[in-house]
């Protein structure tokens, strides 16, 4: 029967004139459905007509694998909405040791450290703002320190809420630490007009506290090392040291000035190390 399909020839069946029938209308109908160079005009299939050529199946499966890279591209980029509107004096502090670097380097400068999480609507809000001041304030440097990146360093640091700010400013250390949103903004506002202005400071840059910079070093979970500094040194066991030094440039001190020196101000010390 095959043979006899194939070379188009119908033997007549012993089943009677009705079999036979259907015989021919089946190998009709078959051959009807068999697609030429690809394509069938015909078919008695409902997916017959979605046969394609050999060209075209292959573009198919190219655009699909290329769209979830490109969906993918474009959901990121979007949800980065803490480098939008970034000004020159903006940037993302990358490590606890970059913060404490950048802190020291600023000299006299006014430094902004903001705390942020990707996922904060306060602070995704209040970011537009901030970049504005950041661009009214060139001299004022802003740090970003992106809270779900560096959330060991933030917890050793006793930051728990969020958008968070702190002010440094040169030989003063910390100057300002608040939280503010978009409601209460003029806090910010306030503190960047108070401590903005330009002047010089007594010292080097402080940075951050001691008992920060130690809490940095004891987490583990940090690649940060901190030495202590040196105790302050009484002023009045300073001078008398340099006094009673020979040759040094004092001259005798009265023991008038020596009883006050030695039962002056407990409050008289003096820094060994800034």
């Amino acid at each position: 029967m095959a043979e006899a399909l194939c070379s188009g020839s119908v033997v007549a069946s012993p089943c009677g004139g009705e079999v036979g029938g259907r015989v021919v209308r089946g190998a009709a109908a078959l051959a009807e459905s068999v697609p030429i160079g690809g394509y069938s005009s015909r078919s008695s299939f409902p997916g017959g007509r979605v046969a394609l050529t050999e060209k075209k199946a292959r573009l198919l499966p190219r655009n699909l694998e290329a769209a979830p890279g490109q969906m993918n591209l474009t959901i990121g980029k979007a949800m980065r909405w803490w480098e939008r509107g970034l000004q020159p004096n903006m940037r993302e502090i990358e490590s606890a040791q970059d913060l404490a670097d950048s802190l020291l380097n600023a000299r006299d400068k006014l430094v902004v450290v903001d705390f942020f999480s990707p996922g904060c609507g306060g602070c995704r809000a209040l970011h537009p703002k901030i970049a504005q001041l950041a661009e009214k304030n060139p001299e004022v440097l802003f740090l970003q320190v992106n809270y779900e990146k560096l959330k060991s360093m933030c917890y050793s640091l006793h930051v728990h809420v969020l958008p968070f700010f702190r002010f440094y400013r040169g030989a003063q250390g910390r100057v300002s630490s608040f939280s503010c949103t978009n409601a209460t903004i003029k806090k910010f506002k306030d503190a960047l007009a108070k401590h903005g202005p330009d002047r010089c400071s007594l010292g080097p840059a402080k940075g951050l506290e001691e008992s920060e910079l130690m809490a940095l070093a004891a987490n583990r979970d940090l690649n940060f090392t901190y030495s202590q500094k040196q105790d302050l040194v009484p002023i009045a066991d300073a001078i008398l040291k340099e006094a009673a030094a020979p040759g040094g440039p004092w001259l005798p001190l009265p023991s008038s000035t020596t009883h006050l020196l030695t039962h002056g101000s407990e409050n008289s010390l003096l820094s060994s190390g800034r």
